[in-house]
Order: C-alpha cells, then structure tokens, then sequence
C-alpha cells in the first residue's frame, strides 16, 4: 500500500494585531451623535480601560502607525491620568461650545475618536471652499486642545495649541475671531 501524501498546504488562518486593532476602533452608527458622550458605543469606549491599553500597547509595538483616539494615545504617554479624565475634558469642550452660537459638533472623527468641532461663521470669510474653524483633541501637547484656523486648501501651519478648558474658555472670543 503506498501512501500519497497531500502536497497542498493546510492554510492557517491566524489573526493580526491590525485587523483585531481595526475592528477595535471602528465606531458604529455615530452619524446622529450630538456630543461626545452619545458616540462613545465602540469596544474602546465600553471595556475595561486596562485591557484597551494593554491592547493598544500591544498593537503600537507591531505597527505605531496604527489609528487610536487622541485620549488613548495622551493616556499611553502619560499626558492624561484615565479615560474618565479624557471624557471629561471631552465633555467640558461640549459645555463650552454649546453655550457658544454657531459651534457645531461633528461626530465622525478620525478613527475610534468622538468626533471634534467647527465654528460655522468662520466659512463665511473664505473666498473659496475650504476648512472653518475646527477645535479637536489632542495628544500633541499637554493642553490637549488644538485650533485649525479657518482655511482653503491644506494646513501648511502647525495647530494653536491650547493650554486645557480654562484656556479655551478665556480665549474663545479670540478664537472665534480667528475667522
């Protein structure tokens, strides 16, 4: 009796730290969110913290161009103690806004992030189309709060940080007024 052994390859299917960290970050059915706490439904909004940060610690290791929210990777580096502190500077940012005519929030942010603002009367001031005034969160800095003036075409300019909430609100008149 001759055995034939099978020369096809068994194929293995494994799963990688980037698809795993993909589907960690998506953000479902956030189109509607008015704040930030309404589009906090994904995995890294609702599971225990360590074990996001453990995963993303994991995932950065094999790729650190990989997506994460700007509190995830501030909480990584050290820029801000928890994920409570994180919605509450986000929550903060939507009280101040909110007091605020013509601030708008949009829900659809960057990858596994809640979304960031814009100050719609600064589109007014472009001649043609282009970006108005936007405010998002931040790891780049310790304040946390980043400004893109309004403008058409790319941002050839780094961002104005801001130095946290009691910035903001003491500057948003010129902030607003940037347009």
């Amino acid at each position: 009796m001759t055995v034939v052994a099978d020369t096809q390859p068994t194929p293995r299917v494994e799963p990688t730290m980037a698809l795993e960290w993909a589907q960690a970050v998506e953000q479902t059915a956030v189109d509607s969110a008015r704040t930030p706490a309404d589009g906090r439904r994904g995995w890294l909004h609702q599971a225990p913290e360590k074990e996001v940060l453990a995963r993303y610690l994991d995932a950065i290791g094999i790729d650190p161009a990989l997506p994460a929210p700007w509190w995830l990777r501030a909480l990584a580096a050290g820029k801000i103690d928890s994920r409570a502190k994180a919605y509450s500077l986000e929550d903060g940012v939507a009280r101040v806004l909110d007091s605020r005519p013509g601030w708008v929030f949009v829900p659809w942010g960057a990858d596994g992030d809640t979304g960031f603002w814009e100050y719609m009367p600064s589109e007014r001031t472009l001649s043609e189309p282009g970006e108005p005034t936007t405010l998002v969160l931040t790891d780049r800095h310790d304040g946390l709060i980043d400004i893109y003036p309004v403008h058409a075409g790319e941002v050839h300019r780094l961002p104005i940080a801001v130095d946290g909430l009691a910035d903001l609100g003491a500057n948003l008149a010129r902030i607003e007024a940037l347009s």
